[in-house]
Parts: C-alpha cells; structure tokens; sequence
C-alpha cells in the first residue's frame, strides 16, 4: 500500500477515534452512559418519540445495548414504549425524559451548533459530502471482502 495513503488512513481513523472519545467526554460529564446519552441524542433528534428499529439504526448501537439501555431508561421514568403498528414499537420520552434529554443532549446539539459554525457554509456542506462519499465506499467495499 502507498506510505502517504497508508498514513492519511492512520490520520483519518485517528480523528474518528478522536470525535468518539469526545462524545464519551460529553456524556460522563452529563453523567450519562455513552448508550443513554445516544438514545436521548436520537429522541430529541426526532421530536421525543421514535419507532425502536430507528433508535437502533441512528443510534449506531447495537440492538441488544438499545433494550438493555431502553430497559434502565424505562425504570428511571426517563421513557417508555408504546406499540406501533403490527409487532413494532415506539421509544418515546416522558415529561422527565423530556427535561434530562434538554440538560444533556440538547446541550451537546448546542455545543455541535457552535462547532460548526466556525465554518463556513460550504465547508460544512463538503464535509458532509466527503463523508457520506467514504461511508458509501466503505459500505461497498466492506461488501466485497
């Protein structure tokens, strides 16, 4: 393999590392888990309720750390389910839910806000870009092995 690809590899997997370490600072500061805090991200993200199988895909946690996550929440009056169509089910927030996901995930929406908009437009659009490039190629690629 090329040294100089081989080393932006490096770099590249270094940030991601970096952007997940972040978010685990965010949420032991908030006093969350990393999967409590990602399903209030995902809630608030969706106007306070979501159907499971999408809390789990936006999430980016696997669906057994969901329920048991889900399970705690549910304990603590943080959310509840409620059935949706045929065997589905909806996450959705309590009032209480409501008020911590505002404490924490909204104050990591604000933090990404401000992150952001130290860049320009353009410069957010072509991150955004090059990203969901890579995630494609990736995807296509991780197929093929």
């Amino acid at each position: 393999m090329n040294d100089a690809i081989f080393s932006k590899i490096h770099r590249i997997n270094y940030f991601a590392a970096e952007i997940d370490s972040v978010y685990h600072q965010a949420a032991l500061k908030l006093k969350l888990s990393d999967s409590a805090m990602n399903i209030l991200y995902t809630l608030l993200d969706n106007g306070d309720r979501c159907p499971l199988a999408e809390v789990i895909k936006l999430s980016g946690i696997s669906k057994q750390t969901v329920n048991s996550a889900l399970r705690k929440l549910e304990t603590e009056g943080i959310v509840y389910l409620e059935q949706a169509t045929g065997r589905s089910k909806k996450v959705c927030l309590t009032e209480k839910g409501r008020e911590l996901a505002d404490r924490t995930a909204g104050r990591l929406f604000d933090a990404e806000k401000e992150a952001f908009e130290s860049w320009d437009e353009g410069e957010v659009d072509r991150y955004i870009e090059l990203l969901e490039k890579f995630v494609d190629t990736l995807r296509m690629q991780v197929r093929n092995l």
